[in-house]
């Protein structure tokens, strides 16, 4: 079983810039596709962007290419989503996902964090 953690959420300016972590506990990622997903209210779940941890390939959203980056500490056994020149449509509930098929459907997801809120003023 794996439980994951995320934390860094809060309220930023448009412009600005906010560091998500996604922390696993009861195995390492080794082997796993992690991924990050948000939802707007009202709005269905949508991929934002993955990593391969054992090789470290990742692909992201037309909407947050060249502004997030997925990173990951293999030490620390934790996922990062840097998220620069935030825009106030970025404004979601960001979960953390673990799964063992490159996708970038939810629903291929095995494991979930229990998602932190972020909010971007105009």
């Amino acid at each position: 079983q794996v439980q994951l953690v995320e934390s860094g959420g809060g309220l930023v300016q448009a412009g600005t810039s906010l560091r998500l972590s996604c922390a696993a506990s009861g195995r390492t990622f080794s082997g796993y596709i992690m991924g990050w997903f948000r939802q707007a209210p009202g709005k269905e779940r949508e991929f934002v962007a993955r990593l391969t941890w054992n090789n470290g390939i990742t692909r992201y959203a037309d909407s947050v290419k060249g502004r997030f980056t997925i990173l990951r500490d293999t030490a620390k056994n934790t996922v990062y989503l840097q998220m620069n020149s935030l825009k106030p449509e970025d404004t979601a509930v960001y979960y953390c996902a673990a799964g063992t098929i490159v996708t970038m459907v939810p629903s291929t997801y095995d494991y979930w964090g229990q998602g932190t809120q972020v909010t971007v003023s105009s």
